[in-house]
């Protein structure tokens, strides 16, 4: 049942899971509101592959949301088991997954994922990001007097690690997630050993 809801989902964006053949675990990677988690649901769905996420997983391990980790455990508790969970899920069978913001900043993280998958670094402008996250309150490390000021020294400190990442797309506010996700799928194919079509 859930397999032909997939398909038909992907039939309806013009992609079948048959298309497309997925040799390595896609790892998205960028700043906190570059869209990961929804832009990468959407990349898996039309590819007919599983979605996995870092942060729900920990979550779900430890039964406290990111933000509850990082007020109990701090966030070097948090990083070290983010570490263990994405080469776990790297381990598994291929697909695409979703990171949270800081787990390309550690070089460890960096050299695991070109080893055993392929990095796509979303990448937003600032304002953009600023857009989408200021109304929201879940993010830990914005929890501060100026948020966009705080914003804007992570999204400093951080773009240059990112763009170590195997690919980039550039985010465009204009597009939709569905956009973004065929946008996604198109730099993929460039890739003959990450994303290969079929009917090539």
């Amino acid at each position: 049942m859930k397999m032909s809801e997939i398909e038909q989902s992907t039939a309806d964006n013009g992609a079948s899971p048959s298309a497309y053949t997925l040799k390595k675990t896609v790892v998205m990677v960028g700043m906190m509101g570059a869209g990961k988690t929804a832009v990468g649901r959407a990349v898996a769905a039309k590819l007919g592959v599983s979605f996995l996420d870092s942060d729900a997983e920990i979550e779900a391990a430890a039964n406290l949301s990111v933000p509850e980790i990082f007020e109990r455990d701090g966030e070097p508790f948090f990083r070290k088991r983010e570490t263990e969970v994405i080469g776990r899920l790297l381990d598994d069978t291929c697909g695409i997954l979703s990171t949270g913001g800081g787990a390309f900043l550690a070089e460890q993280n960096r050299q695991m994922i070109s080893e055993r998958g392929v990095s796509v670094w979303l990448n937003a402008p600032l304002e953009l990001l600023w857009n989408r996250v200021k109304h929201k309150d879940t993010r830990p490390l914005l929890r501060t007097s100026d948020p966009k000021a705080t914003l804007t020294a992570i999204y400093e400190v951080r773009v240059p690690l990112y763009s170590q990442a195997d690919m980039a797309v550039a985010c465009d506010p204009a597009l939709s997630i569905d956009g973004m996700a065929n946008r996604v799928i198109s730099a993929l194919t460039a890739r003959a050993d990450v994303l290969e079509r079929q009917d090539d």
